[in-house]
């Protein structure tokens, strides 16, 4: 191979991966487990995106519905509601999805979420120009949080 199919080469993985450089840091991530028959559960983490981005909607093959809700305090009452207009990540701000704060909320599920098995959650982000960008990650099952517990981030892609 010549130097200039060399140089040429590289200069395209170098472009092709700038183009696919993460937006955003899933960390902390994991589903809680169900029993039998449980028909929901929740999924959490801690995003921190490289640059002022949206979370707009959030799906699994997992569940029928998945959506982002919040807890919220109501006067005496806490009560759970979707977010309406997605979550705002700002750059470089850690936004922890946890119990009892905003999470995602999986509704529907086709499936027992058992320990130890990890689950495929797509996160759907808006950019400030109005890109759709999505990151799949598989989520560790667990029955309860712990530290450490990393997603794995499978892919990205655009959507127009």
């Amino acid at each position: 191979m010549n130097f200039k199919k060399l140089f040429t080469l590289v200069i395209v993985i170098f472009f092709a991966s700038e183009v696919t450089a993460r937006l955003v840091n899933v960390s902390d991530g994991w589903v809680r487990a169900t029993v039998s028959g449980q028909q929901a559960s929740g999924a959490f983490m801690t995003l921190t995106a490289f640059e002022d981005l949206n979370l707009v909607e959030v799906s699994t093959p997992a569940a029928q519905m998945a959506e982002l809700h919040e807890m919220k305090m109501d006067g005496d009452i806490m009560r759970m509601r979707p977010v309406q207009g997605g979550l705002m990540l700002l750059a470089g701000q850690h936004i922890e999805l946890k119990p009892g704060g905003f999470h995602i909320m999986l509704m529907m599920l086709k499936k027992r979420l058992i320990e130890g098995e990890r689950m495929e959650l797509m996160l759907v982000f808006q950019t400030k120009q109005g890109q759709k960008i999505e990151e799949k990650v598989m989520l560790p099952v667990s029955l309860r949080a712990s530290k450490g517990l990393q997603a794995t981030h499978s892919s990205m892609t655009t959507k127009n």
